[in-house]
């Protein structure tokens, strides 16, 4: 049987640590079967935060990993949230804010990155309701922020 793990190395990819809350909030709140999951960024490895206002001095492929990367880092949050990614059982609602300037139009191409990661992790469970929205600023001049609820095991 294939399990999130499995497909996660399969892309490559290993969880890094659960991101620190920048400010007064927790990085999930379990309401029954439900993990809200707060508003995540692309936050690398080292440390450092993928900044910049798409459509000017972000491409939509650029935002499109740093979506992605804010996917990861979302996936790292449910696995300390749930104890284990095999406990969902399935991806709910992700809300993603991209960082752009009044002009640019195609925010759902780059919430796809975190969107097309989950289907890839999840398979049939990663399919989910979602808007992408754009915004003026956000947090640290950050590229994206994605938010997400999934629904856990009994």
């Amino acid at each position: 049987m294939t399990t999130p793990y499995i497909r996660l190395a399969e892309l490559g990819l290993t969880l890094p640590e659960p991101p620190t809350p920048i400010a007064n909030f927790v990085t999930h709140a379990e309401s029954g079967r439900l993990i809200f999951l707060s508003g995540q960024g692309p936050l690398r490895a080292d440390g450092t935060l993928c900044t910049g206002k798409v459509g000017e001095d972000v491409t939509v492929e650029e935002a499109y990993r740093h979506a992605r990367l804010t996917g990861l880092n979302l996936l790292a949050v449910m696995h300390a949230a749930a104890g284990d990614l095999g406990r969902i059982v399935r991806v709910v609602k992700l809300l993603g804010f991209v960082n752009a300037i009044p002009t640019f139009s195609d925010h759902p191409k780059v919430v796809n990155g975190c969107s097309d990661l989950f289907a890839a992790v999840f398979d049939n469970i990663g399919g989910h309701a979602r808007s992408a929205i754009g915004v003026g600023s956000l947090p640290g001049n950050i590229t994206v922020e994605i938010e997400a609820v999934v629904e856990i095991a009994a």
